[in-house]
């Protein structure tokens, strides 16, 4: 098999992989927001298979949280979908594909020194990104449902404490456990390679 071939092969099982947690991430809640568990898949793929296929993988992300939104699936996500339709799809879109370009841009750059550290570091910016352009989007697109779920409590301190870092947590901790199983998957891969 040549290399483009594994390399399309491999971000379509890392597309699938993406599909199936995130979907099963919808059933998780902490807080209005379910958690992502798809970041680690990301991650990965970004440092396996570049900047762009983590780009590719983040957009799949969103496409999947933006079937969720506009289902109903994810409840809180649907109000601001009903509010305004064209930025949330820009914010769900914006933030996967960014979290996945950042990821392999990181990995990138690092992996040239140490390769812990890179994915390390990858694993560590990707929910960052993710939770930042949320958190971001919030306070400067969405002032209103923040006030409104903040229910008497400062804005700021509700997203960072309430709705956003709960799960920023959650995902932060998961990408960190899981790095070194990542650095064995990504040097298992590279081998067969």
């Amino acid at each position: 098999m040549n290399t483009n071939t594994k390399r399309i092969a491999g971000v379509g099982i890392f597309a699938a992989i993406v599909v199936v947690l995130q979907l099963m991430a919808t059933l998780i809640n902490f807080g209005a927001f379910s958690i992502t568990l798809v970041l680690v898949p990301i991650v990965i793929g970004a440092a396996l298979y570049g900047i762009g296929a983590g780009a590719m993988l983040g957009a799949v992300f969103g496409i999947v949280v933006l079937v969720m939104t506009i289902t109903g699936a994810d409840p809180a996500a649907h109000m601001l979908w009903v509010a305004n339709p064209v930025m949330t799809l820009l914010v769900i879109l914006l933030r996967g594909i960014s979290a996945g370009a950042a990821a392999g841009a990181v990995y990138r750059l690092l992996s040239r020194f140490n390769k812990f550290a890179a994915v390390l570091s990858a694993a560590v910016v990707a929910p960052i990104v993710n939770t930042g352009l949320f958190m971001v989007a919030m306070w400067l697109i969405f002032p209103d449902f923040l006030a409104l779920w903040a229910d008497g409590a400062r804005p700021l301190t509700f997203l960072i404490i309430g709705l956003a870092g709960i799960n920023f947590i959650i995902e932060m901790v998961i990408n960190l456990v899981l790095s070194p199983t990542i650095v064995g998957i990504i040097n298992a891969v590279k081998k067969v390679s």
